[in-house]
């Protein structure tokens, strides 16, 4: 989902409705994948703290599909 962000914001003029719209989508279905990313750490480690799984699952996704600067 990230490259496909970059690749609209790359080839599409942002001044349009259009890929604004796409961008937007986009952004929402990043989102989506993180919670589904987080809610699978949370589902595999029950037993543990579930605040100390919970960071630890943001912390990977961040540093393994957040390529924001």
């Amino acid at each position: 989902m990230q490259e496909l962000l970059e690749w609209v914001r790359a080839t599409m003029p942002m001044d349009l409705d259009m890929p604004r719209l796409i961008e937007e989508k986009i952004q929402s279905l990043l989102e989506e994948e993180k919670e589904q990313i987080v809610n699978a750490w949370m589902d595999d480690r029950f037993p543990l703290d579930k605040y100390w799984v919970n960071r630890c699952a943001e912390q990977y996704y961040n540093e393994t599909f957040n390529t924001k600067e």
